[in-house]
C-alpha cells in the first residue's frame, strides 16, 4: 500500500523537488461548460483569487471560432461578479499578439481568462509572442491565469491536441505538442467524463509516466496553487491518473496503432474541496488540503 509522507515532512521534500508551479499567482483549469449565467460558482471562485485591488479582467478568445458570441457572455459574468473592467480580447493573428495596447491591458489585469475552442490555434497565435510573455509575467507577479476547455488543455508545457476518445489506448493514439508552458509535469484534458476520455490520459501516462494526468469534467475545475497543490472546485469531478509508479507497459515495443498494455496506474476522483499534492503524489481530504495551503503561504 502506498502511503503519503507525513505532513510535517512535505515542506522539506517539496523544496528538494522541481516545483510544478513556481509562480506567485494561481492557475485555474476548467473542464468546459461552466455556468456563466446562474450561480457562477467556478467563475466566482476564480475572481476571488485575483490580487486585492486589481479587479480588471482580460478575456482572451483566441481559441474560439465564435469570439463575438463568447466574449459578451464572459464580460457580463465578470462584471456581475464585480470586475472594474473587462477587456475582451479576440487576438485573431500573430500581429494582434504583438500589439502594445493589448500587452498593456494584460499588464493591468488581475485575472487573465482563456475561453474554449481549439488549443492548437491558441498556441499557434500566442506562442513566443509579447502577449504570452506578458501573461507569464503577470502569473509570476501574483495574477490569476484561468482557462476553460481548450484554454485549460493548453496550459501545461505539453498539451493534448488530438486523439479519439473511443480507443486511444493504442500507440500513437494521442497527439501531443508544446503548450503555453504555465505549469510543468501535468497533462490536462477537458470534457473528460462527458466525452469518455479515460484512454487518452492512460495512453499519455504509459509513454510519459512522470506526468500526472488531470481529467476535468464539465463544470468542474482545479486550482493549481503555488508549489503544486491542486484543489478541486465546482459541482463536477476532477479525475487524476497517476502513472509515476507504473510497473510495466509494452508501449516501447509496439508498432503504431497497436493496443497498449499497462500495469498499475492509480486513479483518483476529486470533488470540490479535495486536493492533491503533485510532487508527493498525495491525495488530500479537505482538512489536509486547507492545512497544506495555509502552510505554503
Amino acid at each position: 500500500m502506498i502511503q503519503c509522507p507525513s505532513k510535517a515532512s512535505l515542506g522539506d521534500e517539496r523544496d528538494m523537488a522541481s516545483p510544478v508551479l513556481s509562480a506567485s499567482g494561481h492557475l485555474v483549469a476548467i473542464g468546459g461548460a461552466e455556468d456563466r449565467t446562474s450561480d457562477l460558482e467556478i467563475l466566482k471562485k476564480i475572481f476571488s483569487l485575483a490580487p486585492e485591488g486589481c479587479q480588471e479582467v482580460a478575456v482572451i478568445a483566441t481559441a474560439s471560432g465564435i469570439p463575438d458570441q463568447v466574449l459578451p457572455e464572459y464580460e457580463a459574468a465578470f462584471l456581475r461578479l464585480g470586475a472594474s473592467h473587462v477587456h475582451s480580447l479576440g487576438i485573431r493573428d500573430r500581429q494582434a499578439a504583438a500589439d502594445a495596447d493589448t500587452v498593456r491591458l494584460i499588464e493591468q489585469s488581475g485575472l487573465i481568462f482563456f475561453t474554449g475552442g481549439d488549443q492548437l490555434r491558441l498556441t499557434n497565435i500566442l506562442g513566443g509572442s509579447p502577449v504570452l510573455k506578458a501573461i507569464r509575467q503577470r502569473l509570476q507577479d501574483g495574477a490569476v491565469v484561468a482557462g476553460t476547455s481548450a484554454g485549460a488543455a493548453a496550459m501545461p508545457g505539453t498539451m493534448i491536441y488530438n486523439g479519439a476518445a473511443a480507443d486511444a489506448l493504442r500507440k500513437g493514439g494521442v497527439s501531443l505538442t508544446f503548450g503555453l508552458g504555465f505549469v510543468d509535469n501535468l497533462i490536462i484534458d477537458s470534457h473528460f467524463l462527458e466525452r469518455g476520455r479515460f484512454t487518452r490520459l492512460m495512453e499519455v501516462g504509459a509513454s510519459n509516466p512522470e506526468h500526472l494526468g488531470v481529467g476535468l469534467g464539465e463544470d468542474a475545475g482545479v486550482i493549481i496553487h503555488p508549489h503544486g497543490i491542486l484543489e478541486a472546485i465546482g459541482p463536477g469531478h476532477v479525475i487524476l491518473i497517476d502513472s509515476r509508479d507504473l510497473a510495466s507497459s509494452n508501449i516501447a515495443d509496439l508498432a503504431m496503432g497497436e493496443p497498449v498494455a499497462v500495469e498499475y496506474m492509480i486513479l483518483h476522483a476529486m470533488v470540490s474541496g479535495h486536493g492533491f499534492d503533485v510532487e508527493n503524489r498525495c491525495y488530500l481530504v479537505p482538512d489536509e488540503l486547507d492545512a497544506l495551503i495555509e502552510e505554503s503561504r
